[in-house]
Order: C-alpha cells, then structure tokens, then sequence
C-alpha cells in the first residue's frame, strides 16, 4: 500500500498526515523547505536546487533518506545460508555467493517476471541486510512475509536513521570523524571500495556504514540509531566540505546518473531487460532459474525487450517531464519516465522507454511535452560518467 494511507475496516483508503523523520527537526533549524514524499515530510531544498548538486559534484552532500526501509533476514546460526536461498527465491542475484562486507544490487521480482521494487543485499557474515525504497517499504515487508519460510526471520529495523554523504571529498569529511572498525579483522573506513560495508563505533556508536549511493558520486550510506541521527548529522555538517542537500538535488543526480527510480522509471509492468538492469541476474541464475518470472526473464535476454531504456539529450531549455509522449515523425514510439535540467551538462536530460529499434545512441526523436515539439536525441546511459570508488 501506499505509505500515505492505510485501509480502513471496509478496505477503504483513508488519507493519513505523513511522518516525520527523526532528523525533522534538525532540517527545519537550517531552513529546509519541507515537502511530503513516499508517506514522509522530507527536505526539498535548503538554498536551492541548482546550488546543492553542484555542490555534491563537487565536495560532499549530506541527504537523510531515512524514509526508506531497512531490513534483515536471517536463518539462525547456520551463517545465513538459509537466508541466501530463500531470497534467491524471491531475488534474480547469487545471495549464496556474497562474501561478508560485499553488497549486491537486486530486484524483488512478481511472478510474470514485473520489478516490485529495487533493493540493495549486505551480507553482514551472519545474516542479511536489505534497504528497499521508501515509498514500497511496507509492501516490500508483506511480500516478503508471505514468500519467505517460517523458519525465516524478517526484521524492520525502523529504530534505525539513514543518511547519505555523496561526493567526491565525502571520504575526507567521514575519515575525520573517526570511525573504527568494530571489530579487529574488520576493513578501515578508508580502504572500503563501492559496493564494500562494515560496522564501525564511533565514539561508543554503533554506525553501519557501506560504500555506496545513488548519486554516480563516490560517498557512503550510514545506518545510525534515531536517537544519535541529530549527533552524527551535526558532526559532518560541521566539516567544509559538507553542506545539507535535499531531496531536489538528489533527484537531478540520480538523472544524470542515469539511475532508475522506482514507481517512475521502475514498475509492477516493467521487465529487467527493458529496465537495462540484467546486470542484476547473475550467471548462476540464468543458468539454474527458480527466480520469479525466471521463464520471462530468460526468453527475453535470448530475444531482447521490445522496447527499452534510453537517455535522451534535449534542445534548447525546456524540460520534458515525466509523461511525455515520444515520437518518430507522427508516431508514438515511447514514453519519458524522468526528466528535468542538468545542472552539469547545462541542458535539458530525460530517460525513456522506445521502441528497442530506436535505442541506438544518436536515433532523432521529438517529445510532446503539453503540445510542444522538443527535438530530443538518444545518448548512452549514464548522462554524466560514475565517479565510484573502486
């Protein structure tokens, strides 16, 4: 269900007022524009769109993104092979094969084989750590309670805050700090790669803290309790290289990251192959299957998608918005997804699906956007290159 309902006795929607985040407060002290997102009053912007992606492409952006959901699975004292495969039933990835402290992009897939959602798997030595998307948390959580074994623990960690330092000098800011590895044999905050996590103490805080992000930009994620969100949050706020960014900003990165968002670019009607995202089946489950809509899936990385996701470059100045038609001459080929102005590359940007014989880089096209023609032309993903820390 959508966060910002909840169903009444007679299956009726009835509207809510959204939550507040543990750091609300903090963000309306430094003048954040607060707007409802995914169920959540979240910060918009601070002191302006433009200003805070720039600044995150060019030192280090602190975001809260404690919206979303954090999770853990588990399968008692067996090392969590129990788990792994369980989720290989619900998940296109190798969950078996992830080393302790490596994490893996995936896709909570329906039976025909649709995205349900996008998520992030930790293995943590022991168990499994998962943030999924906000705005699809709570369905997340009931599928996964109806799919996975009773033998299968599933938790919410919803006590837990997350927040997201982005940007080049991002590791200078976090460094000084201070976190330490929690344990003896665990990796220093420095040396992590992308896609790499470990818990660390700071100052007798437990942070769990991966390489990784959803900028393009190298930086970290951080999982920290509730209770110490507004310490940490003011403790990198008050390194230089740091500034507070809102949810604006991290919407033009992720464009020009090329990075797909849920419920906009990702859907329930949404294969991975058109989604460009069949990196996130592994070798072994292309061979083996036993993954939802696995039959689908397979066919069409044997024949490809009919249609799939571009990059378009736009003319001029205006920005073609989500909903967009796209056209070849007086035909309907696609659809925007997302779209908005670069503040990078200093032009209009969009992502869309067409038709698969038009996905070449360098295909013309036109976007109706509101009854006005933009020229549009398809260019490869990402708009502008990942700068992760490998």
């Amino acid at each position: 269900m959508n966060e910002s309902r909840i169903p009444d006795a007679d299956d009726e929607a009835v509207a809510v007022e959204p939550l507040a985040l543990p750091l609300d407060a903090w963000h309306r002290a430094r003048g954040a524009r607060m707007v409802e997102f995914a169920g959540y009053l979240m910060p918009v912007q601070y002191e302006g769109i433009i200003a805070e992606h720039l600044w995150t492409r060019e030192s280090a952006g602190l975001f809260d993104v404690s919206h979303m959901g954090q999770l853990g699975v588990s399968s008692g004292d067996d090392g969590g092979k129990a788990a792994a495969l369980a989720l290989e039933a619900l998940l296109p990835g190798d969950i078996s094969a992830l080393k302790p402290g490596r994490m893996r992009y995936s896709l909570l897939l329906a039976e025909d084989g649709g995205i349900l959602d996008d998520l992030m798997v930790t293995c943590t030595g022991r168990d499994y750590a998962i943030v999924v998307n906000g705005a699809t948390k709570w369905d997340d959580i009931g599928h996964m309670r109806e799919h996975l074994p009773d033998e299968i623990t599933l938790r919410h960690f919803d006590e837990q805050a997350l927040l997201a330092l982005q940007g080049p000098k991002a590791v200078d800011a976090l460094s000084r700090l201070g976190p330490v590895p929690l344990h003896g044999d665990g990796t220093a905050l420095a040396a992590l790669k992308f896609m790499q996590a470990d818990i660390y103490d700071w100052g007798g805080r437990r942070l769990g803290i991966s390489r990784s992000g959803y900028t393009g930009e190298d930086g970290f994620e951080i999982s920290v309790a509730a209770e110490d969100a507004a310490a940490l949050a003011d403790a990198l706020a008050d390194q230089p290289e740091v500034k507070p960014i809102g949810l604006g900003a991290r919407d033009s990165l992720r464009l020009e990251a090329g990075l797909p968002l849920y419920g906009h670019d990702l859907d329930e009607a949404t294969d991975p192959v058109a989604a460009g995202l069949a990196f996130a089946i592994s070798k072994r489950r292309r061979a083996e299957g036993g993954f939802p809509g696995a039959e689908r899936i397979l066919a069409l990385l044997e024949s490809g998608s009919p249609r799939q996701r571009v990059g378009l470059a736009l003319e001029g100045r205006m920005a073609a918005r989500e909903g967009a038609l796209v056209l070849a001459g007086e035909r309907e080929v696609g659809l925007v997804t997302s779209g908005g102005f670069s503040p990078s590359l200093q032009h209009p940007i969009a992502m869309a699906y067409v038709e698969a014989a038009l996905a070449a880089p360098g295909t013309r096209l036109e976007l109706d956007n509101r009854g006005r023609r933009l020229p549009a032309t398809v260019v490869p993903l990402p708009f502008v290159p990942h700068r992760y820390y490998r």
